[in-house]
């Protein structure tokens, strides 16, 4: 473990934490071109492959999220003893190759490998680089410097959306028959965009790494001396059957874990027997069982980190109130565009254009404002940040059903603007609060966890479970049009667990900030 010094809080100076904000922005934004080109394409591939909703919800969001989370956890960890430029940067390499594979495939099940594979490689950017922004900026300016990255979400959806449409339709006209080696709109979209990434990856590579901890005053000022060693092991702790040696070798319960392979198990298979969906519960179940394997490694290797984390409430019920919001704004940024080609009968080009720049406009003026609302609201009062997540509910609500129900496109345009004002506002508080309740050598593993949360409960389950509300409707005689409407509506319904669980973290946070120092030399940090 890297022994602490204690020092007077000294971030970067200068014009160069903004270039490298600028530079991960970049970064961002790829990762979710990549990520969302797959709603405007949905239509098509849909189409093409013989896909129903709830397996274009699978393919957008299980298969990539259950393996971005896994991977994100032990990348996050190594993240944390590893140069993190060379992390971002061999991750985006990886990502944007995987996304150009996409536009080869001919079936479902290879498309859906590719997606596995564009998962597992953009698990390794946010943790890292919300580890090395918050290195480079002052934690009074935390929130605001996130939320500018998490703006990337929305620049990116919103040109994914954009050149997704524009491809479809100019590759049709200019090929209505027999296109060029059998490859259709959507296969040379996925091209499109992930050839990029292999160009900037390059520029990733060439930034400085900042001193870890530097911000607070913090400095850890010795090296890991295994770095890949403990990536090995990180890996050995999710990869079953792997992850039973890592069980033994750690001395975690043995009994305990092949108990909850069980009760996972168990509950997979009502889930499959209630749904039909078996790929997307056994996937979910390997997802749980291998976060839980890797929380018993955790609690016995790192004891500080697992107890700083889960022994706070603040912690717990922040990455679930969170990532119960995500659920809703996955959701739709997948579902919009399909929704409004059904019920409008408008081209991909328009939807792109259109719900591409009311997306990307909403997004960079919601992130950045919320996180600078989020930063002066704490500095008058320690739960301030975690109140953008009840403004965020409140607008949410009535602008979504409002959307998906009028009559005319051009005002559903316009609301998705209002709409991503109020799905941005709050995205660097979950991030900033998990950073504050850790220390800083825990910061990539508890934006992680996060993370981790936030894409099973949001990526995973969002997009799937309105496609499979759809289905279970159109299967009772509704349009597709009004299923996929209703679909969306009923998702609302998780701002129950959204409202609750703000509710108990801002009565916690006050405490598990004050004493967190304190709770980190009685476990043994070198404060």
């Amino acid at each position: 473990m890297s022994e602490i010094k204690t020092q007077e809080s000294q971030p970067t100076e200068g014009a160069y934490p903004h270039y490298v904000l600028f530079i991960l922005v970049l970064v961002f934004i790829l990762n979710f071109v990549d990520r969302n080109i797959l709603s405007i394409l949905a239509e098509d591939i849909k189409a093409d492959l013989g896909a129903t909703d709830a397996q274009m919800g699978f393919l957008y969001g299980t298969v990539f999220a259950v393996f971005y989370a896994v991977f994100g956890l032990p990348l996050a960890r190594f993240a944390d003893v590893w140069v993190r430029r060379s992390l971002i940067s061999g991750g985006l390499l990886f990502w944007s190759a995987m996304t150009v594979f996409s536009g080869l495939a001919r079936s479902f099940p290879v498309l859906a490998l590719c997606r596995m594979g564009v998962g597992i490689g953009e698990a390794s950017a946010s943790p890292a680089a919300f580890s090395m922004l918050s290195d480079y900026y002052s934690p009074r300016h935390r929130a605001t410097v996130l939320a500018i990255y998490s703006s990337g979400i929305y620049i990116g959806l919103g040109i994914g959306m954009f050149i997704g449409g524009w491809v479809l339709d100019t590759w049709a006209t200019l090929y209505p028959t027999n296109p060029p080696l059998g490859l259709k709109g959507w296969h040379v979209a996925f091209m499109v965009v992930g050839l990029p990434g292999v160009l900037l990856a390059a520029l990733v590579r060439s930034l400085r790494e900042p001193i870890r901890g530097i911000s607070e005053g913090l400095v850890a000022d010795k090296k890991h001396p295994a770095p890949f060693r403990l990536l090995g092991t990180e890996l050995a702790s999710v990869i079953p059957p792997l992850n039973i040696l890592s069980i033994i070798q750690n001395g975690a319960s043995l009994r305990v874990n092949l108990l909850s392979a069980v009760v996972i198990s168990v509950f997979a298979f009502i889930l499959i027997l209630l749904t039909g969906s078996t790929a997307q519960w056994v996937a979910m179940a390997f997802g749980v069982y291998v976060t839980f394997s890797w929380a018993q490694c955790l609690k016995v290797r790192d004891p500080a980190t697992y107890h700083l984390m889960f022994r706070s409430k603040a912690f717990i019920f922040s990455t679930l109130a969170f990532p119960s919001i995500s659920f809703v704004t996955f959701g739709i940024s997948f579902w919009l565009a399909p929704l409004l080609m059904r019920v409008h009968g408008v081209s991909p080009t328009e939807v792109g254009l259109y719900i591409g720049l009311s997306s990307a406009a909403g997004g960079l003026l919601g992130a950045p404002l919320g996180g600078m609302l989020a930063d002066w609201l704490k500095l008058r009062f320690v739960n301030g940040r975690l109140f953008l997540g009840f403004v965020a509910v409140a607008g949410i609500i009535p602008l979504v059903l409002i959307m998906v129900n009028t009559k005319d496109v051009g005002t559903a345009y316009w609301l998705n603007f209002f709409y991503y004002i109020f799905a941005s506002m709050w995205v660097g508080v979950p991030p900033t609060t998990a950073s504050d309740l850790v220390m800083p050598r825990m910061r990539a593993v508890a934006t992680a966890y996060y993370i981790l949360i936030s894409t099973f409960v949001g990526l995973a389950l969002g997009p799937y479970t309105i496609g499979l509300i759809s289905d279970h409707f159109s299967a009772g005689g509704m349009d597709d049009a009004n299923a996929l409407r209703w679909g969306i509506s009923c998702s609302l319904l998780i701002f129950i667990v959204t409202l609750t669980s703000l509710v108990i973290a801002v009565r916690h946070l006050p405490e598990d900030e004050r004493t967190r120092l304190d709770r980190a030399r009685a476990l043994g940090e070198p404060v």
